[in-house]
């Protein structure tokens, strides 16, 4: 695991800079400047939604006396692509769009909570209830 997240540490501002300079040259500095302002702006509004959404959804969950796992799954992805979106560069706001969307979210959930459950079953996390 640490090797992939090494190579991604690596890899990926590689390509956003390559791809910020080709943009560069493409379009222009100040569009450029503008579309990586506009994404942001347009992300934090989006994360801001889903994510209050998401709690609002846990709370509704909790006063009825379920578990708001599918919810807290959601404020994860949520979370995750709202920091992501903060970084300049193409890659990761698309990556964080993707997580950010409702509809683009379900495979990003399902692979995390593949991951957790494989994780609890192999006893590498510990549940301690009160």
């Amino acid at each position: 695991m640490f090797r992939i997240m090494l190579l991604f540490i690596i890899i990926v501002p590689a390509l956003e800079i390559g791809l910020l300079l080709l943009s560069g040259r493409t379009l222009g500095l100040i569009p450029t400047i503008l579309l990586i302002i506009g994404t942001g702006v347009l992300g934090a509004w989006l994360a801001r939604k889903e994510g209050s959404e998401a709690i609002q959804k846990v709370n509704r969950q909790m006063q009825t006396g379920q578990m708001p796992g599918d919810a807290i799954l959601d404020g994860l992805c949520i979370l995750v692509g709202g920091v992501v979106l903060l970084t300049p560069g193409f890659i990761t706001d698309a990556i964080g769009f993707l997580l950010l969307v409702p509809a683009t979210r379900k495979p990003f959930k399902r692979w995390l909570r593949k991951f957790l459950e494989k994780r609890m079953n192999n006893g590498q996390f510990v549940f301690i209830r009160r």
